[in-house]
This record gives C-alpha cells, sequence and structure tokens, in this order.
C-alpha cells in the first residue's frame, strides 16, 4: 500500500490530535491542529485510508512543510 506523508504548512505548536494511530481518515479529514498566530490551523489528510503512524505529540514545535503523520492509502 503507498504511504503518503501528511505536512503542516505552517510553524507552530502542535495543540491537538484528534486522530489516534491505527484509526480510518477519510480525504479532508483533521488529522492535527497547529497553532499559530493565536489560532488554531487545522491538517487534513490528503487521502482517504488509515492512518498509520504520528509523528508528532501534542506540544511539539513543528516547521512550516515538516511531516506529521502517515497515511496508508
Amino acid at each position: 500500500m503507498p504511504e503518503i506523508k501528511v505536512v503542516t504548512e505552517v510553524a507552530g505548536r502542535v495543540c491537538a490530535l484528534p486522530v489516534e494511530a491505527g484509526s480510518s481518515v477519510g480525504e479532508g479529514d483533521d488529522i492535527a491542529f497547529v497553532e499559530a498566530m493565536k489560532m488554531e490551523i487545522p491538517v487534513a489528510s490528503p487521502a482517504a485510508g488509515k492512518l498509520k503512524s504520528l509523528l508528532v505529540k501534542i506540544d511539539d514545535v513543528v516547521a512550516e512543510g515538516q511531516a506529521i503523520a502517515i497515511v496508508e492509502t
């Protein structure tokens, strides 16, 4: 099965992870929320599949373009 990296478009702090590894996700489902400039920016799955792994945890600081999860399609 192909693996797709889910990347964040903003730098900030991971403030929520509403989906656990092993869960099924749909295209556009929010996988994480990154706090940037006092706003919570959603990071959505680019494809439907199974969330293979989360590469971050709550309160991690992430950079723009950093992979935060892997979705198996």
